[in-house]
């Protein structure tokens, strides 16, 4: 007989979940990402100076450029203190994911308010997730826009719309009942009636966001079953296992992940079969180098 005790709440079907997921407030910085951030985007071909123009007005963005650059990460003798350097140094595609995750960021924190969770370290492993999910698709395929980098930043979405929108619920699955050894998208299951994947991607659809984003959402653990955008679906696996593991932030999952084990993950199979043992092993070192990065850079994001 079990010796947990008696949740404080009972699981909802999914059109209760759905009806409540009505009144979820939206999310503008994902619904107007491409449109608010087109002149960094299209900045490839400008010179530095005009680049820099566009980072100055947004001094958040400014600060952490600079904190960032200057950072140990990059290891400079001198420190740099203006932002045509400081482009030079970072480079536009980088530039472009730091004018992300603030809006982003910032929008989650609307729905998440004063709920008790770890948020801050939550956040840095949806950085870092995001940050090796990028290396990943820049090793099979070349990436188009943000949307790979975007889709590893919220594929934990479904957490954060659940401590909004479901609290006593979220209570019950994160501090009520610790179960170190149970999957929490079973625990999910049997508390709400519904996992954070499945939960995530409902709501991204009824935001009428992009569909690499929904598939991201609700396939992370399983991208053997996504429909569409299946590279980026794997990557954001094998980017999440390669994070929990190396303890970079908190997930809210503290399932152990055991060395190397995302290599025999669906995700690894699906970007890497093709892939003899050899550059398989090139591709996991560059992986590693990139993943003891994560953490200097975070630093200066966080």
């Amino acid at each position: 007989m079990s010796n947990r005790p008696k949740c404080a709440c009972s699981p909802l079907d999914y059109k209760q979940i759905e009806s409540c997921l009505g009144s979820a407030p939206c999310l503008p910085s994902l619904s107007s990402i491409e449109s608010a951030l087109k002149e960094l985007l299209s900045a490839d071909q400008r010179y530095t100076t005009q680049i820099a123009e566009i980072i100055r007005r947004d001094p958040s963005l400014t600060s952490r450029l600079l904190h960032l650059v200057n950072s140990v990460y990059y290891g400079l003798a001198n420190p740099i203190k203006n932002i045509e350097e400081a482009v030079f140094f970072l480079g536009v595609r980088q530039i472009r994911q730091l004018a992300m995750v603030t809006p982003i960021i910032e929008d989650f924190q609307k729905l998440t308010q004063d709920r008790r969770f770890p948020w801050r370290q939550f956040w840095r492993h949806c950085i870092g997730t995001a940050l090796l999910t990028r290396e990943l698709v820049d090793l099979v395929e070349l990436p188009e826009g943000e949307s790979d980098y975007v889709s590893g930043l919220i594929h934990d979405v479904g957490k954060i719309v659940m401590s909004a929108v479901f609290p006593v619920h979220f209570h019950e699955i994160y501090y009520a009942q610790p179960d170190p050894g149970a999957e929490l998208t079973d625990i999910e299951r049997n508390i709400l009636g519904m996992d954070h994947a499945e939960l995530g991607a409902l709501y991204l659809q009824k935001q009428r966001l992009p569909d690499i984003f929904v598939q991201v959402a609700q396939f992370h653990h399983n991208p053997a079953v996504a429909r569409s955008h299946t590279k980026t679906v794997a990557a954001v696996q094998v980017a999440d296992l390669m994070v929990r593991h190396t303890n970079i932030g908190d997930s809210g999952n503290h399932v152990e992940v055991a060395e190397d084990s995302w290599m025999a993950s669906a995700g690894w199979d699906i970007l890497f079969a093709g892939q003899s043992d050899g550059e398989q092993t090139i591709a996991l070192a560059s992986l590693n180098r990139s993943l003891a990065r994560i953490p200097a850079i975070l630093e200066s994001l966080l």
